[in-house]
């Protein structure tokens, strides 16, 4: 089941994030909740308060951080985008989105963290090493997720891009190929009934020839006449 779509509002900044800063922060958002989350199995037993209290300020320091890792994980993406395919693309939506979810679920744990260390029982305890479990949980996962946008759709990956850049040149050459191929194959198909239609007008010539030799017979017949009219004349004699 899809998430509920949630966004961040956006904040100006003074200064322009640079690219590839993503990494390096996501490494601290992954690693500081472990480390919160064995000091407080730890407390568990000794119950200093000293130890609560650094665990409050490591998690500020993972809400921080948590912000970080959005600001940059969006300089980033709009980087990766046009290199990524239909796939790639709806795996980076995803993955924002559950980014934002883990920035406003860092903030709750700062607020759990205060209530429970007000309360300070023993259950209280309990219930928020849980809940910082399951934020680890998803956070791993957003981890792994974002591993997956790098080495299986090749988001931010120079090498990765320069092959798609070198393909995408490639079929272009190979279609303008075979446009002139079919061009060539085109040109003799239309030049040749223009070559059938020339000897028509010797076939029309002929009929002409084969009534030519009709005027002499015409006048055989006037000559037979004319040799009639002294025949009729002798008698008269």
């Amino acid at each position: 089941m899809p998430l509920p779509t949630i966004s961040i509002p956006e904040i100006p900044l003074p200064l322009q994030i640079p690219e590839l800063l993503h990494p390096a922060i996501v490494h601290f958002v992954i690693a500081i909740p472990i480390v919160i989350l064995l000091l407080e199995l730890y407390n568990l037993g000794v119950k200093r308060r000293s130890i609560s209290l650094f665990s409050l300020v490591l998690l500020l320091i993972v809400a921080v951080a948590m912000f970080g890792a959005y600001l940059t994980g969006g300089v980033d993406g709009k980087a990766a985008w046009d290199a990524l395919g239909a796939e790639g693309q709806a795996e980076l939506k995803e993955h924002k989105l559950l980014g934002i979810y883990l920035v406003y679920a860092s903030l709750g744990l700062v607020l759990f963290k205060l209530l429970f260390m007000a309360i300070g029982k023993m259950f209280g305890r309990i219930l928020f090493i849980l809940i910082l479990g399951g934020f680890i949980a998803v956070t791993l996962n957003q981890g792994k997720e974002g591993g997956e946008l790098v080495y299986k759709y090749g988001a931010n990956n120079e090498a990765v891009a320069d092959v798609k850049s070198e393909l995408e040149d490639a079929i272009e050459e190979r279609d303008e190929l075979q446009e002139k191929v079919d061009e060539a194959k085109e040109a003799p198909a239309q030049a040749t009934p223009k070559e059938e239609t020339a000897p028509e007008a010797p076939a029309e010539a002929t009929p002409k020839e084969e009534t030519a030799p009709e005027a002499p017979v015409e006048t055989t017949s006037k000559e037979e006449n004319s040799s009639e009219i002294p025949a009729q004349t002798a008698p008269t004699e």
